[in-house]
């Protein structure tokens, strides 16, 4: 036996209990007429004539029902006559290379065979005017050559800055239509000064791109489609701010501020761009004047997201990740996205433990108590799956406190044969 399994293999782990927790869950029903209603209010849509090119972004999140929205609006477009298709906006994602943001916006459920339109990809960017500040504004190069480019994006809060813009329409014209040239402009003064930025290039790309409408979405609690608002470009700077706050009121928190180990079964650049949302966990960014209202001592990752394609951006936020995990990771991938951003704390390698038992146990020994086995712990599949959780029994009192449901009997944590978590996270 070595040094790790002596030390970790005698660590009591605590029992768990499954939880259970409901938000708010206004949602969309009939979408397609929700969203035709609103395209007939807007002059720019109802100006869109036969023949026209038409370009609509998609970004590199899991967003609720997106490429239903995408379909949507791509047959919206066809039944005017127009000749729509889809262009990854998404910076430096996909490895920063045309092939790689095609793949992973194939891997969200965005290609031509579930939205009507063909994805056209390129890192090509076109130079289209000045910031306030100085800095070139560019715009993707095929987009720039359509006839009109449609916005499609979820509005939520940013997990590395804050302001009146953060994730949305306006970060998606300054960032991700910007590609990897762009989003390395944007970047390069540090979070500090993003929401400025954002707000001055997205203003800018607004008055010299042919933004035709944007198309915002925003998740409820349960990470459900909670509403769809298409917006005229001239609308876009104010109604964003508005449904910016709107979305913070969904926004999803772990039920208890003070816990010794968090377990997170997956990460991705799927769920959110720093792979699990800053939000949840209470970390940040090394520049970040954010005060976190979750105080957690040790977390765990075990596994990232195929759909990731290897990108392991947000790891470094982890004490500790599996080897499994760590197989996965692909530099080429993950560095470009760190070097752009410049945030090189979110790839930083935790420590490698061979399987998910290891990497519970290792983080409940240094979790600096005097018992160990009373650590307050927390287990759950991801940070866009709040619902579905599992808890130390220590914390059930707390949970029940809270409105939290308690489901079943306490149990030991399950694991195979393959040292790996056997738990059901459906609700």
């Amino acid at each position: 036996m070595g040094f790790m399994e002596d030390v970790l293999g005698s660590v009591k782990l605590p029992k768990i209990i499954k939880a259970q927790r409901y938000f708010v869950d206004d949602t969309v029903h009939d979408l397609d007429k929700y969203i035709a209603e609103q395209l007939n209010s807007i002059e720019e849509f109802k100006s869109i004539l036969p023949g026209q090119r038409i370009a609509i972004t998609s970004g590199s999140r899991q967003i609720s029902r997106l490429p239903e929205v995408t379909r949507i609006v791509v047959d919206a477009l066809k039944k005017k006559g127009a000749d729509p298709f889809i262009i990854p906006a998404m910076g430096s994602h996909g490895g920063a290379t045309a092939r790689g943001q095609e793949e992973m916006l194939r891997g969200l459920g965005i290609c031509e065979e579930t939205v009507g339109a063909p994805v056209c990809s390129s890192m090509e960017v076109d130079l289209i005017g000045t910031a306030l500040d100085g800095r070139p504004v560019y715009i993707d190069h095929i987009a720039n050559q359509a006839d009109g480019i449609i916005l499609i994006n979820r509005v939520k809060a940013h997990t590395s800055f804050r302001g009146p813009y953060e994730s949305g329409l306006m970060k998606m014209m300054a960032i991700g239509l910007g590609n990897q040239k762009g989003a390395q402009h944007y970047h390069q003064t540090g979070f500090g000064e993003m929401s400025r930025v954002v707000e001055e290039v997205g203003k800018e790309v607004l008055k010299k791109a042919k933004i035709s409408f944007g198309v915002a979405l925003i998740e409820n609690g349960n990470g459900k489609l909670a509403d769809a608002v298409c917006i005229a470009p001239k609308d876009i700077p104010e109604c964003e701010k508005k449904l910016l706050v709107r979305a913070n009121e969904y926004l999803p928190k772990i039920f208890v501020k003070d816990i010794d180990v968090l377990i997170i079964k997956e990460i991705g650049k799927n769920i959110s761009g720093t792979g699990m949302d800053c939000n949840i966990i209470g970390r940040f960014n090394e520049d970040s004047t954010f005060e976190a209202d979750t105080h957690i001592k040790r977390i765990a990752v075990l596994d990232l997201t195929d759909v990731s394609h290897g990108n392991a951006n947000g790891v470094g936020r982890a004490d500790f990740i599996t080897k499994r995990l760590y197989d996965k990771i692909s530099l080429e991938q993950t560095y470009p996205n760190a070097i752009t951003s410049t945030a090189t704390i979110s790839v930083k390698i935790p420590m490698i433990l061979k399987d998910d038992k290891m990497a519970i146990s290792a983080c409940i020994k240094t979790s600096t108590l005097r018992h160990p086995e009373e650590a307050r712990c927390v287990i759950i599949e991801n940070t866009k799956n709040m619902n579905t959780f599992y808890i130390s029994e220590n914390l059930i009192g707390e949970a029940k406190m809270r409105g939290v449901e308690i489901v079943g009997e306490p149990i030991e944590i399950p694991f195979d044969q393959d040292g790996r978590i056997n738990l059901d996270f459906t609700h």
